[in-house]
């Protein structure tokens, strides 16, 4: 029987030269670049996206649709913004207005995880009352307040919206209103404020 040449393969998986290389499609392949589970930043600020809407531009080949969102942020330590901005998907109008609410930050003069006073203001048809509230009470407030309120780092208030329910007008409202709160500090006391009268009042009586 005839006998067949050596087999110049040799085994199965190497060539005449041992294990296949890199340029084979085989051989061993070195351990792997594992980076790890990736690991979230925390954000140092609350997004909330309070609305979205659907908004169209007549132009002319038709209308153009967008979109509007409304979004509020804040670190929760008296620190809030609001922003509104339109893009062509949902997307980059959220990613848009929150720059936008991170360049338009107030400081909330709280007291105790409450407010100092109440406050009131009005923009367009909306109105809104805002009052302190003893430890406990939580936020006695809903929709785009109640929102505007947790992000600032509010825990216990009492609100009330007066007219209009539109939500771009409540949230500059609630804006407002924060925005005219003076601490304890800066209050002038009635006593204070009648002495100088009470003076002038004896100068008076003396001559």
């Amino acid at each position: 029987m005839a006998e067949f040449g050596n087999n110049s393969h040799g085994p199965a998986g190497q060539g005449p030269q041992g294990p296949r290389g890199p340029q084979g499609g085989r051989g061993p392949r070195g351990p792997r670049n594992d980076r790890g589970p990736r690991v979230e930043e925390e954000k140092q600020f609350d997004e909330r996206v309070i609305n979205i809407d659907r908004v169209a531009r007549v132009v002319k080949g038709g209308r153009r649709f967008r979109f509007r969102a409304l979004v509020v942020v804040g670190d929760k330590k008296g620190k809030v913004g609001i922003g509104i901005s339109k893009g062509a998907d949902v997307t980059t109008a959220v990613a848009k207005a929150v720059e936008v609410a991170k360049k338009n930050f107030i400081s909330v003069k709280l007291y105790k995880g409450t407010l100092p006073h109440e406050a009131e203001a009005k923009v367009g048809g909306a109105k809104i009352l805002i009052k302190p509230a003893a430890a406990g009470t939580g936020l006695i407030a809903g929709g785009t307040v109640r929102t505007v309120l947790e992000v600032a780092g509010v825990s216990n208030v009492l609100s009330k919206s007066l007219g209009s329910s539109n939500k771009i007008n409540t949230a500059y409202a609630t804006i407002a209103a924060l925005e005219s709160l003076v601490p304890a500090k800066q209050w002038v006391t009635v006593k204070e404020s009648k002495k100088p009268a009470a003076k002038k009042a004896e100068k008076v009586e003396a001559k």
